[in-house]
């Protein structure tokens, strides 16, 4: 009973050791990186707007499939859908994606671009590329500028009557370490986490239909924004409507372009739609006024999902919360337990081991005296056994050595061939040849058999 105690301890031990090493949350990471995605109810996840909009009687999907079966899906109506994509993506976008989400668009449906441009979240630390963006909106973004203007800022003028003295124009060289150290300092600074969450202002710019009861809208980076600029070059194909701008920076960050039948709203605010800052300001009034304007019958809201990462083939949400993951592991845990407690024993068995008999005691000690004495030496002693015995048979006293090979030669009953072999052998031993030990043992025992008979 105490072995099978002892036992159940250690195995017991072992599991946690296990469940400690591979089953222990998210890799350790003190702040983990929640990504926009619906089925995140923490942080940046969209969990919130999407419950929110279905508590409302408002139809929503999880999109996980490419953007080319939009117009293939049976279970939405041609127009007067809101898709809703955050950017920058985990999932590089393909060029047959673009054509056809312009087409899905003119057709009349809405697209809301959520980008991290004037705010940084956690998951938009890596940054992204302005040619996704361009590619979704067809609008031209540029970083923004450390020294450039900022909206509503006037220069300083002089004073009436001062002198106007000009400043010394820097040498090239000097501009050049100046460029590289400001860049190497932007680069620190912008990689390291802030210590709180920063937020920032979306203010409107003059009273419009989406904006309507919006007073300001709040988003929050965990790292420096970076900063875009919008290229005020126009559209190929139209324009866009600049709506809001940034508190902070005076950029702006909200922008309409119709397309077709439908419009693109581009938002310079990745995470304002987030679980933590939906219930900030007028957030939510946000979202209700563009998931209204966009909205036709039937229609529904559509959260890009597969460009986050999450495809239709995997839902580890609906995985971890299946109940025959668990039975089947408890299952495993019972067997293993049972496996462990039935056939492993930490003493071993006692083992009774029988006594040698004669024979094998023989066994052992010639097969040992075979391996350290010479066949010759064995040879040797084997003639001396032999002549000892048979001086006693014929008499002699223990003190005479020599060997009786005259006795033997004129002995009626022993072989003339038998008597040579064994004067062979007998001359091998003593000049160190080799000698068959073997054979010499039965040449001895018949001549033995010959005399006694």
């Amino acid at each position: 009973m105490r072995e099978r105690l002892i036992t159940f301890v250690c195995a017991l031990g072992a599991l946690l050791l296990f469940i400690t090493l591979f089953v222990h949350g998210a890799g350790g990471e003190a702040q983990p990186v929640i990504l926009p995605t619906t089925i995140e109810a923490r942080g940046d996840g969209l969990a919130g707007a999407k419950q929110w909009l279905e508590g409302e009687g408002i139809r929503t999907l999880s999109l996980r499939e490419r953007f080319d079966t939009l117009a293939k899906r049976g279970d939405l109506p041609a127009s007067g859908n809101l898709l809703v994509v955050t950017l920058p993506t985990a999932t590089a976008y393909r060029e047959a994606e673009s054509d056809a989400l312009a087409r899905w668009i003119r057709a009349g449906n809405t697209l809301l671009v959520l980008a991290a441009l004037a705010d940084r979240p956690s998951w938009g630390r890596a940054g992204f590329a302005s040619g996704d963006l361009h590619v979704l909106s067809g609008l031209d973004f540029a970083p923004l500028s450390s020294d450039a203007p900022k909206r509503g800022s006037m220069a300083t003028p002089p004073e009436e009557g001062a002198a106007r003295t000009p400043a010394p124009a820097p040498s090239s060289s000097a501009r050049t370490r100046e460029s590289r150290s400001d860049a190497l300092g932007r680069v620190i600074e912008a990689s390291q986490r802030l210590s709180e969450p920063r937020s920032s202002t979306l203010l409107p710019n003059r009273p419009d239909p989406l904006l309507r009861g919006v007073q300001s809208v709040i988003a929050w980076s965990d790292f420096p924004p970076p900063g875009w600029t919008w290229n005020m070059s126009l559209p190929r194909d139209g324009f866009a409507l600049a709506l809001a701008h940034a508190r902070e920076t005076g950029e702006e960050v909200l922008w309409i372009r119709p397309r077709g039948e439908g419009n693109i709203i581009v938002c310079g605010f990745g995470s304002i739609f987030s679980n933590r800052a939906l219930g900030r300001a007028d957030n939510a009034q946000l979202l209700a006024n563009i998931v209204g304007a966009s909205l036709g019958g039937g229609g529904a809201v559509l959260f890009d999902d597969e460009h986050q990462g999450l495809a239709a083939a995997y839902d580890p949400g609906k995985f971890y919360k299946d109940s025959r993951l668990y039975a089947t592991l408890g299952v495993l845990a019972a067997v293993w337990f049972i496996w462990v407690l039935g056939s492993t024993r930490l003493r071993l068995p006692l083992l009774r081991v029988a006594a040698p008999r004669e024979a094998e005691l023989v066994q052992s000690t010639g097969t040992f005296l075979a391996r350290v004495l010479s066949p010759p030496a064995a040879a040797r002693r084997m003639y001396e056994h032999f002549f000892r015995r048979l001086r006693a048979r014929v008499g002699r006293a223990a003190a005479d050595d020599t060997p009786r090979w005259e006795w033997l030669a004129h002995h009626p009953r022993l072989a003339r061939a038998d008597l040579e072999q064994l004067r062979e052998w007998y001359a091998h031993c003593h000049s160190e040849g080799r000698v068959p030990l073997v054979a010499l043992h039965n040449l001895m025992a018949r001549i033995e058999r010959q005399l006694a008979a």
